[in-house]
């Protein structure tokens, strides 16, 4: 089965937008039988990755085409029931891949609901009128303020743990005591509970910011709502949003590759070499002469496109082309159209659109950065890494560039450079909150000020590879011997380790809230869900409703 991440509002089951006026609602009205795959139904607004994908579109369309928006409520269209979490039946009949990949982008859907709250002005609250179980309590979390009707039967619940053998897998256990600061032995208590905790002991305990009664509900929640959308530094008025149409897409096939290809972004798959060959095209135009004629391009101006394009293929890949494991990077165009783009954004960073397409190329790069996948950049003559798309090299394991040109190919071209731009200088950061420069150079402050004195300068092979930007500069002559011994390695190696071993080398510097969610989190629920205790024959995860106890291996390990 072949997952299709591109969908709009006229093709959701699962969710509703509502805007009205500076305050959005998103509405969790799950369709019993529209799971993405036959076996299961989605029961008590349970969800499966069809479910989240909905959601990361409408975040995605309420930042870009409803500027006018400051406060989104998430709410149930279900009566006592807020969200039961991801669905059981789904993950017991799922591939370990699948079900890691489908926890990996449901927390990605929710840190962008986070980056929206932080960053955006568009504040989350969740109103929840019903129990919010697993998943659905995880949900609630990401969201800003966290609203329980006091009904005395509806509570929030992390029931992974006692009922299913697995952990919280979209960072709940994380965000109780690095984010809502729930005191430790609380939060081991909650974590163990099935049934949950509500009412006026959940808003003491801090799992949630109140519990309303239901008399008081509608009145309490629009009030909330208004409340953060007076905070916000929105656009106010009627401001014009930017429309996300549909991405062009074509995808073929030959017997020895595929090819999936964009506008600017282009890939070929090499099932044979198990690699995939992701070229990034620069601005075809220069970029635009102010920011009105940004707002009348829209989704057709150059870095949208491509943070749209570019994060797309990344799901596509990971999600349906696990085999794949080395993407080799390499880009065409004119370096200095690209710094001019990002020059444009950053001069007019108090706007809400360069402000959120600043904020969707870090998602996107950051995406690529917590993908389980060998990145190998190859800067070449006519290569345009430079800004925005220097960053990329940045985030690769390796990079090659070559020192001249191909003297038999095309002796006259200008050999390749890279450029340092403003937007390699803290703009887009990492999970761990520090630029990829300065992950690069974590703790040797000395070679970051050198690269910081070379911005603006184009820098050759020989330069590069002085300054640490690049791992290897080979001649032409050595060129192809090299990348092709670096890639067969790379596919020769365990696949297991090799995720280890990026994710371990990746992300230096401080814990943050994001690289425990991708790193810690990511690191123990992938060995759970490998062993017998939760996916095994007669694991918690099997055995879940069928009426009989899982049997646990008792060696603690």
């Amino acid at each position: 089965m072949r997952v299709e991440f591109r969908t709009a509002p006229t093709h959701y089951r699962h969710w509703s937008l509502k805007v009205d006026e500076a305050v959005a609602t998103l509405t969790m009205d799950v369709a019993e039988q529209g799971g993405l795959a036959p076996g299961y139904e989605l029961k008590l607004n349970s969800y499966d990755l069809g479910v989240d994908i909905e959601l990361y579109d409408a975040v995605q369309r309420l930042r870009f085409e409803h500027p006018e928006v400051r406060a989104v409520v998430v709410t149930s269209g279900k009566e006592k029931v807020f969200c039961a979490g991801a669905n059981i039946r789904m993950l017991a009949g799922s591939s370990h891949a699948w079900k890691v990949n489908f926890c990996k982008f449901t927390n990605e859907t929710r840190g962008a609901i986070e980056d929206a709250s932080a960053h955006s002005g568009q504040t989350y609250l969740a109103a929840l009128n019903g129990t919010a179980s697993g998943g659905g309590y995880e949900l609630a979390l990401a969201c800003e303020r966290i609203l329980l009707v006091d009904d005395r039967s509806s509570a929030v619940s992390l029931p992974e743990l006692p009922l299913l053998g697995v952990l919280p897998g979209t960072g709940g256990l994380t965000r109780l005591v690095d984010k809502r600061h729930v005191r430790r032995d609380r939060a081991d208590y909650f974590a163990t509970k099935p049934e949950g905790v509500g009412g006026r002991r959940a808003a003491q305990w801090h799992l949630v910011d109140e519990a309303v009664p239901r008399r008081e509900w509608e009145h309490t929640v629009a009030t909330r709502a208004a409340e953060a959308a007076a905070r916000s530094d929105r656009p106010a008025g009627d401001p014009r949003g930017i429309r996300l149409t549909p991405l062009e897409k074509t995808r073929t096939e030959d017997d020895t590759e595929d090819r999936i290809a964009y506008r600017y972004v282009h890939a070929t798959l090499d099932r044979a070499r198990r690699t995939v060959e992701i070229t990034l095209e620069g601005p075809q135009e220069d970029a635009p002469a102010d920011l009105a004629a940004l707002h009348r391009q829209g989704d057709a101006s150059w870095p949208l496109a491509l943070a749209r394009e570019l994060d797309d293929l990344v799901l596509d890949l990971r999600t349906n082309e696990p085999e794949l494991g080395t993407w080799v990077v390499r880009s065409r165009g004119d370096a200095t159209r690209v710094l001019d783009h990002d020059a444009l954004l950053l001069a007019h960073r108090d706007d809400w659109l360069a402000r959120e397409i600043t904020l969707y190329l870090k998602r996107t790069l950051k995406r690529l950065d917590l993908s389980s996948r060998s990145l190998i950049a190859l800067i070449e003559p006519g290569s345009c890494f430079a800004g925005t798309l220097l960053e990329t090299v940045l985030a690769a394991d390796r990079s090659f560039q070559l020192a001249g040109v191909f003297e038999e190919i095309a002796p006259d071209a200008e050999p390749a450079a890279l450029v340092v731009g403003p937007m390699n200088l803290g703009p887009l950061p990492m999970s761990n909150g520090l630029s990829r420069l300065q992950t690069r150079f974590f703790g040797d402050e000395e070679s970051l000020a050198a690269v910081r004195a070379a911005e603006g300068r184009p820098l050759d092979a020989e330069a590069a590879e002085r300054l640490g930007l690049v791992t290897f500069a080979p001649d032409d002559i050595d060129w192809d011997e090299e990348v092709r011994i670096s890639l067969e390695e790379r596919a020769g190696f365990s696949p297991d380790a090799l995720t280890g071993l990026e994710a371990n080398l990746r992300f230096a510097g401080p814990e943050t809230l994001e690289t425990k969610i991708f790193g810690r989190l990511t690191a123990w629920q992938n060995w759970i869900f490998n062993r017998p205790n939760a996916s095994g024959p007669e694991g918690a995860l099997r055995r879940y409703g069928t009426g009989q106890r899982a049997e646990f291996d008792r060696k603690r390990v």
